[in-house]
């Protein structure tokens, strides 16, 4: 049986594809997801962020009506002796950060963290925190942000820091261990409105029914290939490719690989559905 434990993580590059290569790609934008394939990741998609310094963002995701509306999700590349002492401009943001290459010192309350490969941390809203590459070599990591919720009665969710070398996969019921869910919260605190797991699926192991539900998702993978079933379409994706989609919209999946299929999966959780405009 193949090991749901067995890890590693893609990290895009940048750079420029050579003049030699077709036009043609497997990007797609639909009215109920879409697909950035790792190789859209180029130097000339990235942006620069205000207090930030030595760092470039690929921004794959942000909040666009009618689409997904409930969180944004970036690549974060620091250079070494880069970072922010104001890296989140908005005190009402929550946010996880999960790093897939080099070191990233995460400083929160005056505690210093080093977080490496599979480091993750949740940073509550209003936490005052500051980032810093301390390392030799660049630093990646996602960034997703997602407007927090409160709830009358529910203090604000703590801090976290872990590594996902150091949480058990849940294996799902009925899979013979062949799909797993790392889940770095847990899903019964409703003080959390928002979940950025990982999902393990072992070679020719399947999600075998076409959830159809009213989570949002931003799903990067992380490792392997897989072919996924959204709405009435097939798509092959792999490790570095990006897939958004909006609620509601159909999806299942098998692992096309010789590894482990894996990705770092957001959805938003415990809250209820807003009615109107408020």
């Amino acid at each position: 049986m193949t090991d749901v434990t067995a890890r590693s993580y893609y990290a895009p590059q940048g750079g420029l594809p050579p003049q030699s290569q077709l036009l043609t790609g497997r990007a797609v934008f639909t009215t109920a997801y879409a697909v950035i394939p790792k190789g859209v990741m180029s130097d000339i998609v990235t942006s620069y962020l205000p207090f930030w310094d030595k760092t470039r963002v690929w921004i794959l995701s942000r909040p666009l009506s009618g689409f997904a509306e409930t969180f944004s999700q970036y690549i974060m590349e620091v250079q070494p002796g880069g970072g922010s002492a104001r890296p989140e401009p908005d005190p009402q943001a929550e946010g996880v950060l999960f790093v897939v290459e080099g070191e990233l010192t995460v400083t929160l309350a005056g505690v210093e963290r080093v977080l490496g490969p599979g480091g993750y941390a949740y940073l509550p809203p209003s936490a005052r925190w500051t980032a810093r590459n301390a390392g030799a070599a660049p630093a990646r990591f996602h960034w997703i942000r997602k407007a927090y919720e409160p709830v009358e009665g529910l203090s604000l969710p703590d801090a976290i820091f872990t590594n996902e070398k150091d949480v058990a996969p849940n294996p799902m019921p009925g899979t013979e261990g062949r799909w797993a869910t790392t889940r770095f919260v847990d899903p019964e605190d409703l003080r959390y409105d928002m979940h950025v797991n990982i999902v393990t699926i072992a070679p020719g192991a399947v999600i075998p029914f076409m959830e159809t539900h009213v989570m949002e998702h931003g799903l990067y993978v992380l490792e392997g290939k897989g072919v996924y079933r959204l709405n009435q379409d097939w798509v092959e994706v792999e490790a570095g490719d990006y897939m958004w989609l909006r609620a509601f919209c159909p999806q299942a999946c098998y692992a096309g690989g010789p590894s482990n299929f894996r990705y770092l999966l957001y959805k938003d959780v415990n809250r209820h559905a807003r009615l109107g405009v408020r």
